[in-house]
């Protein structure tokens, strides 16, 4: 690397450069920048000795005559570093004021295809800092090309999958973790022993492409407050920088993190935010794509130009599916797989991947269909968050064919049951069945349902049993934000308590929850920290708390260590039994040879289920082993406030063992050692408010 006197000195030579590819690509003798302008009448490419450099080095000019090839504008840096920063300018005709000669000497625009980014001098907040001003813009940096492109892609299911949402910088922020670099992707390779003990196949990552940490409301930035979730991308090929021990190195340090999971057997899920953009609405900051392509990658309002339509309550909506667009997302999504080797991805938000131009349902949208198309993505997962703050709601019909959903409605009819809601064991049933009625008609299969009882956005299970109100004051909001119905029960009292009493209720319902997760037909999804009974004393809305409240603490305590332990006999006890992770839905009839049924419907007598029954509060259900030699289980859910007597069918050994028992103090809540649990024939007793699980022997 050349010393900043040395690039002050040197001017570099340059050419005219390639429109392809996009981006700043290294290639023998130099660097080839290029961007999509399409109204730009002239553009200028601003060099940047390293992330600390307040001035730019090197200013390069680009004609229409040498450097613009159609829409495209492109110039070559021979012999250019690696880690140089850079920007663009971009000036354009009368009538455009974000492109006036005025305006555009002093925005500098972020590289949109950049692979590294820089957030040194990114002051919106302070545009005046005389240190930074002229110049106080996100950069590109100039980063290595990977050691290699996969093309040769193995398709990747979600069977078996057991998926933990995690996010990368609260994973190990907190001093306890005793990682190297807390709350980056080196600290969480650091933890990747105990996801593996923990036994989870997946790890769902929220937003890890680059964001902007001060894209928050007014009232929480007046709290020193900072976008800690992500939903707010600038720069969708870069990994975010602070994740990273050196930015210039982003896509290496994220793919060596890739590489480490890989290693240990759990695959990589991104949540990635295609359906708006940082740049937010009219007043928000212009960081890239309202210069370089607004009319095309916004939906702008038909009456009013400088408006923008909001499906996503961010202030912008992309416009998914004109062409440009639709090319840029596939592009991206397909090198997050090629060239870091992810292995899905989750959508946020993403019914607007079903809108038009102007905000209209599309009965055959266009990008959701090509995905699906793609050579790259139809070989990996892809999952939708299958609604958005406008309305479209597709749980169980999001368009195309393979696309898996978060199911809500999973969520809400669990959470009711378990609270003690009456009347809804048909309900329950069709969810932990697969929930056939939303996935099997258009031939879905059972895991297309992504199965969750809580996820970042709302309350953690610790406090999903704790409190039945939103306790978000600490968000600078007066409590006004995040969810009112949250379909919880407190256990008897709101938030922290002494009474053993209580406590006891609400391990007991954490267990609970888990262990109906677990149990059910399709793919279950945890949220990191619900293992060790993680807090954030009531907030359901913690996207603005980068701290202590949304960090796991790895000092655990007793009740913390029992629950860890019965999550990962849970997660080996689905494991141990394919009759749990059935790849098509439950028929009632005998399969793969078996003598009896694959499901049989209980109540408290058998064969009696109170499908119907407006009080009913208990469920009962046998499953068949799916494979030879796999015992059989008998299952039973009880939500009544006292317990139960429960016949138990007959089976060839003649008995069978307690496997799992939420009412019993650990260990006694799941055995490891199935030859020394209790033997039960004829009936069992399961206690109030719990799960009893049976294995035949």
């Amino acid at each position: 690397m050349l010393s900043p006197d040395a690039h002050a000195r040197k001017s570099y030579r340059t050419q005219p450069g390639s429109r392809f590819p996009l981006g700043a690509t290294v290639v023998p003798g130099g660097v080839n920048f290029c961007a999509f302008c399409r109204r730009a009448t002239r553009v200028e490419l601003l060099l940047y000795e390293s992330e600390e450099s307040a001035e730019p080095f090197q200013v390069v000019a680009l004609t229409s005559e040498a450097n613009r090839t159609y829409l495209f504008w492109h110039v070559f840096v021979e012999d250019l570093p690696l880690r140089c920063c850079y920007t663009w300018r971009a000036y354009g005709p009368l009538g455009v004021p974000q492109m006036s000669d005025e305006h555009a000497s002093r925005k500098e625009l972020l590289d949109p295809h950049a692979r590294g980014v820089s957030d040194r001098f990114y002051r919106r907040q302070h545009a005046a800092d005389a240190h930074a001003a002229g110049h106080a813009s996100l950069r590109g940096i100039v980063t290595a090309p990977l050691d290699r492109a996969d093309d040769d892609i193995e398709i990747r299911t979600l069977d078996d999958a057991i998926i933990y949402e995690l996010h990368v910088g609260g994973f190990t922020r907190h001093p306890s973790s005793g990682v190297r670099h807390p709350g980056t992707f080196a600290g969480l390779i650091e933890k990747i022993p105990y996801l593996k003990a923990l036994g989870v196949t997946h790890v769902e990552l929220l937003p890890v492409m680059a964001f902007d940490e001060q894209d928050i409301p007014p009232f929480a930035a007046a709290r020193g407050l900072s976008n800690y979730w992500g939903y707010s991308t600038h720069s969708f090929y870069s990994p975010h920088p602070r994740y990273c021990v050196e930015p210039a190195r982003a896509p290496q340090e994220f793919r060596e993190f890739v590489d480490a999971l890989h290693a240990a057997g759990i695959r990589v899920l991104l949540d990635v935010v295609f359906n708006h953009t940082s740049e937010a609405g009219k007043n928000g900051p212009v960081i890239h794509f309202k210069v370089f392509a607004n009319e095309a990658f916004y939906q702008i309002d038909s009456n009013d130009a400088r408006l923008y339509r909001d499906y996503t309550g961010c202030g912008n909506t992309l416009n998914c599916n004109h062409p440009l667009v639709s090319a840029f997302i596939m592009r991206c999504l397909e090198y997050w797989v090629r060239e870091l080797d992810v292995d899905g991805f989750r959508f946020d938000l993403a019914s607007v991947f079903v809108r038009g131009e102007h905000g209209e349902l599309l009965r055959t949208p266009p990008l959701p269909w090509a995905m699906e198309a793609s050579p790259v993505l139809a070989r990996v997962p892809l999952i939708a968050e299958a609604w958005d703050a406008g309305g479209l709601y597709h749980v169980g019909s999001f368009p195309g064919m393979t696309w898996a959903e978060w199911n809500g409605r999973y969520r809400d009819v669990i959470r009711r049951f378990v609270r003690g809601d009456p009347g809804i064991v048909g309900e329950v049933c069709t969810c932990i069945a697969g929930s056939a009625d939303l996935y099997q008609n258009d031939g879905r299969l059972p895991a297309n349902s992504i199965n969750f009882v809580t996820c970042h956005d709302g309350f953690t299970l610790s406090d999903l049993v704790s409190y039945e109100a939103k306790h978000n004051e600490a968000n600078g909001e007066d409590n006004r934000d995040g969810s009112n119905d949250n379909l919880s029960w407190n256990c008897g009292a709101e938030g922290e308590t002494d009474d053993p009493a209580i406590i006891g209720m609400r391990l007991r319902q954490a267990r609970n929850f888990m262990a109906i997760l677990l149990l059910s037909q399709g793919v279950p999804m945890l949220l990191a920290g619900d293992e060790i009974l993680r807090s954030q004393r009531g907030n359901n809305n913690a996207f603005c708390q980068d701290n202590a409240l949304s960090w796991i603490d790895w000092q655990l305590s007793g009740d913390a260590l029992d629950m860890l332990r019965f999550v990962r006999e849970m997660i080996a006890l689905r494991k141990r039994h394919a009759s749990l992770r059935r790849r098509r839905f439950l028929t009632g009839q005998p399969s793969n040879g078996q003598a009896h049924a694959d499901v049989a419907w209980h109540g408290e007598r058998l064969d009696a289920p109170a499908w119907h029954d407006p009080g009913a509060r208990l469920v009962a259900f046998t499953l068949a082993g799916q494979t030879a030699g796999e015992p059989m289980l008998h299952i039973v859910f009880n939500m009544n406030d006292d317990a139960r007597d429960i016949a138990l069918p007959v089976v060839d050994s003649g008995s069978w063992r307690r496997i799992v028992d939420t009412a019993a103090q650990a260990p006694g809540d799941i055995v490891a050692d199935v030859e020394r649990a209790s033997i039960e024939r004829g009936a069992c007793r399961v206690g109030a408010r719990s799960v009893v699980v049976l294995e035949s022997r």
